[in-house]
């Protein structure tokens, strides 16, 4: 039941940290995986290693705050595979602690120019070809973050809760047409993201972090057929960081 077979996934983010792992483990089941990020040579390391094991990928660089880029990105996509079956939108700016009286306004922009308006420019293009399939997965990857402020977290948090808001609102309207849309709310994971803006070496000083794997399995589970109860939601996927455990 998660086999993504004959399926095409379009990843943003894909570059490292869970959009990788995400991409990799939709190629290890059998999809078409579109790979996009900012770094040439890292998308590239992540659709050689979708390849050498079996499956097509593309690889495509692209910046998600610009709309030019978003416009070719889609382009690429539908020339290579056409239509898209499952859209993840995991790209996303991680600021370091800023309090909000010192926060950049341009920064402030930039951080929801990708991770929020983004998310909604690619989802809206790629949205006519799910209709006409009457077939469509849409992921969002919100965090713990995107569930309530933080001090020095600002705009990403209020970029992550959008998601899941945007997750509910898309799903209300696409369900007729046989898409769901979900979020997946990660806590602590072991990227190269939450390293930066944390200042930790990862697991090895954290061992309660998550593997982006881990987040990826979640990520096969809302992409495949096996899921097909589930739309409008957001999908807690604490590991060992859960407050409950605190």
């Amino acid at each position: 039941m998660t086999s993504l077979k004959g399926k095409t996934a379009l990843v943003t983010g894909a570059s490292k940290g869970i959009g990788k792992a995400i991409a990799i483990a939709f190629g290890a089941a059998g999809a078409n995986v579109v790979a996009t990020g900012r770094n040439q040579d890292e998308i590239t390391d992540v659709t050689a290693t979708i390849s050498a094991r079996g499956s097509n990928a593309l690889g495509v660089t692209a910046d998600l705050g610009v709309e030019s880029e978003i416009n070719d990105l889609v382009e690429a996509v539908q020339q290579e595979f056409g239509s898209v079956d499952i859209l993840v939108n995991n790209a996303a700016i991680i600021h370091p602690k800023i309090k909000v009286a010192d926060f950049d306004p341009d920064l402030w922009r930039e951080v929801l120019n990708v991770n929020l308006t983004g998310a909604f420019l690619i989802t809206q293009k790629l949205l006519p070809g799910m209709i006409e399939s009457r077939y469509g997965k849409v992921i969002n990857i919100s965090s713990i973050g995107g569930r309530s402020g933080g001090p020095g977290r600002s705009a990403y948090r209020v970029t992550k809760s959008g998601l899941i808001s945007f997750t509910q609102s898309l799903a209300a309207e696409v369900y007729e047409h046989g898409i769901n849309v979900n979020a997946i709310c990660p806590a602590g994971t072991d990227t190269e993201g939450f390293r930066a803006a944390f200042n930790t070496t990862g697991r090895d000083e954290h061992p309660k972090l998550m593997d982006p794997s881990e987040i990826a399995e979640v990520a096969l589970f809302l992409a495949s057929d096996a899921s097909s109860a589930i739309t409008g939601t957001a999908v807690d996927s604490f590991g060992g960081t859960n407050p409950l455990f605190n």
